[in-house]
């Protein structure tokens, strides 16, 4: 034997193949310049040495999880994979596959339930270890893997759900439309992987925890608000946004991730749609398939008793002591098994990052996963907070009006209404740029039998007082329908003119007396301020319809839409009396401010490195000046967020903004814009360019 094979065999070079490999993983996109691997497929890396290989030489992989350096090796922190074994029976193993010289090719397997987490890996030859360098790699959850967890069989989904990082949230809406919210993911950005793992580490979660997706939804629920500890987003509601960012005024998750990783301090400010967007974020960056998902008309039940209680003066405007009705609320999805509950209720389960309240199991502002399959069913007993969100999408809305009664004010119940609760659960349609109408996912149709069966089963959960029974509404049918038309568009410094309609669906005479109140009030059902209210008593007779006019001027209302820092909308609560069939009938109706539109220019096509312009145009055509405009536009692997400010924009006024830009990364491109001011809010744009090589 020569004295160059004698020698002791010592690690030069470790390649992780990092092209390769991220291809082969669905992982090539993120800017993170380490290996990035999804768990249960194996991936390949060159090992180089200081001499040719020996049969009898030892090549042992130490995988270190973290980059906490454990002084006691049987912590669980540390493993050992010796590529001589030829064993593929354990959870992770290695094996050289070839060898070219002084190269050779090592093939390593994890486990379809490893660690997920940052990994240190290190080359031990006999005595020597390789500590030279920083061999760091990461492993995410692996939705391809039929094995893991998180495993999803459609390959479009998994292409929206996961790899995706771009879309909309859904905001402001009503019977007559859905808003839909452009948003950047941007999981695959500078530092957002590192942040990820950071969080993981704030999580406190034990190593073994890190392999479950249960544990990890839940713990990244509630560390993406600040709440109970330094998490990453700051919620505040309609009060001042100074020494933060107004929350309608970014545009997706990148700048707060990667601003909280930098300071390690909290992000101001948020609200339910910025708290959902950045959720998704962290949950497909980690590798789990994930959807924001928005709800209308979502219920806060704080009694535990699946019932919402709202109250009334005798004018018909709500009192402040009621239950609250978000007009619409976000919350995540994510994809999974859950073998810690009864077989059926794997699949799409509630996570929620806003803080409305203390979660009923821990006691700290986290919220599920709760099985959506549970949730249709009723079966709240179910962990976690399954009882709190099926009363967010199906509790019965009671409301209450005081009236004088023999000379004595009493709260009057007007009726049960069984079916406004949790309307229009939407997210983004599978590869289209539409909106999916997911209710039948959440429950069955309004008044079936199989709803009524799973609001009884949910019931039964509920914890009466005093040993009674918990109260069950019956719903009856009403002769009257009552509603909202708009005379005519409502924009912002022009006049409120509405028709309250009553339809008569039964033949007769009736005498009906009908109060009217409109208001403003913000998306969490926060009474602004009171507009106007009307009362008449009218006879009807016949399957006729009574339009009564209800109009408010520009200049009652407007002062408030200036004052108020959130997007606000007309709320209109209607109560009518029927003396014929002493029936008392509510309604309650919201109405959104139309606002004008943003205009984006770029070309369809560019190629990456190659300078292009984005050019943004917006025109005021309504009747009145915006002040304080502010302008933010953003594009996913082309330039961070830009912002412009213009001071006025006076009626028929045009304000133009050029970004000089060019692409860093290959694909479809998304470029949002937003454009905020005193008098109008949330006015949105997006469009996509496809970079090529």
């Amino acid at each position: 034997m020569s004295q160059t094979a004698a020698s002791p065999l010592k690690t030069t070079g470790v390649n992780f193949l990092i092209e390769e490999n991220t291809r082969l993983h669905h992982t090539n996109d993120y800017e993170n310049g380490h290996l990035i691997v999804r768990r249960g497929q194996e991936f390949k890396m060159k090992v180089t040495f200081n001499r040719e290989l020996n049969n009898n030489d030892e090549v042992t992989l130490k995988l270190r999880i973290g980059e906490k350096e454990e002084e006691d090796e049987s912590s669980g922190t540390y493993l050992y994979l010796n590529t001589r074994s030829q064993r593929n029976d354990e959870p992770w193993h290695a094996k050289i596959c070839a060898t070219t010289g002084k190269e050779c090719l090592i093939v390593v397997s994890s486990p379809a339930d490893a660690i997920i987490g940052k990994y240190l890996l290190n080359v031990v030859t006999g005595n020597d270890i390789d500590t030279l360098r920083q061999n760091i790699f990461y492993i995410l959850f692996n939705p391809w893997c039929k094995a893991d967890s998180v495993f999803m069989p459609e390959e479009n989904k998994k292409a929206e759900y996961v790899l995706s990082d771009n879309g909309y949230l859904y905001t402001l809406g009503n019977k007559n439309g859905i808003y839909q919210r452009p948003w950047l993911y941007g999981q695959y950005e500078k530092d957002i992987l590192d942040c990820c793992m950071f969080l993981l580490d704030e999580s406190q979660l034990k190593l073994n925890d890190r392999r479950d997706p249960v544990k990890i939804s839940r713990a990244m629920s509630g560390l993406i608000n600040m709440e109970e500890d330094n998490g990453v987003l700051h919620g505040k509601w309609g009060t001042s946004y100074e020494g933060g960012t107004h929350p309608l005024e970014w545009t997706g998750s990148v700048l707060m991730l990667q601003t909280y990783y930098g300071t390690k301090k909290t992000v101001s400010y948020a609200q339910s749609w910025v708290f959902s967007g950045v959720l998704t974020t962290v949950m497909r960056c980690l590798g789990i398939p994930t959807r924001s998902v928005t709800t209308y008309h979502c219920a806060h039940d704080t009694q535990d008793n699946i019932s919402i209680d709202v109250y009334y003066d005798e004018k018909g405007e709500r009192m402040k002591h009621s239950d609250f009705i978000w007009n619409f609320h976000l919350w995540n999805e994510v994809w999974m098994k859950r073998p810690d509950l009864p077989e059926g209720y794997d699949g799409w389960q509630v996570i929620d990052g806003t803080p409305p309240e203390k979660s009923k199991v821990t006691g700290i502002v986290q919220c599920g996963p709760a099985s959506v399959k549970a949730i249709k069913q009723g079966e709240v007993g179910h962990r976690y907070d399954t009882m709190f969100v099926f009363s967010e999408v199906n509790a019965d809305q009671v409301s209450w009006r005081m009236k004088e009664v023999n000379g004595e004010k009493k709260f009057i119940k007007y009726n049960t209404d069984t079916r406004s609760i949790g309307r229009n659960i939407s997210t983004k349609a599978v590869g289209k740029d539409t909106r999916e109408d997911i209710t039948n996912q959440y429950k069955f149709p309004e008044g079936s039998q199989e709803e009524r069966d799973a609001m009884k089963t949910a019931l039964s959960y509920v914890k009466s007082p005093s040993g009674t029974e918990a109260f069950y509404p019956s719903s009856f049918k009403a002769d009257f329908e009552l509603g909202v038309q708009e005379q005519k568009p409502l924009w912002p410094g022009q006049p409120i003119d509405l028709n309250i309609v009553v339809q008569s669906k039964s033949s007769g005479a009736w005498t009906v007396d009908l109060y009217a109140s409109c208001h403003l009030e913000s998306y969490t059902g926060r009474l602004e301020t009171k507009l106007a209210t009307v009362h008449q008593t009218f006879q009807a007779a016949g399957k006729t319809a009574v339009l009564i006019p209800l109009k408010v001027a520009a200049d009652v209302y407007m002062n408030k839409l200036t004052s108020s820092e959130d997007e606000l909308l007309i709320k209109v609560n209607i109560f009518a009396d029927v003396k014929e069939t002493s029936q008392n009938l509510a309604k309650q109706v919201a109405l959104i401010f139309q606002t004008p539109p943003l205009e984006l220019k770029m070309p369809e096509t560019a190629k990456i490195h190659e300078n292009f312009t984005c050019e943004v145009i917006f025109k005021n055509i309504l009747s009145i000046p915006l002040e304080n405009c502010k302008l933010c536009v953003e594009g996913l692997g082309i330039f961070p967020v830009r912002t412009f400010n213009h001071r006025l924009v006076p009626p028929g006024g045009i304000i133009t903004s050029k970004i000089q830009c060019a692409a860093r990364k290959t694909g479809d491109k998304a470029v949002v814009a937003k454009l905020n001011s005193t008098q109008v809010k949330g006015v949105n744009e997006v469009k996509s360019i496809k970079i090529t090589a």
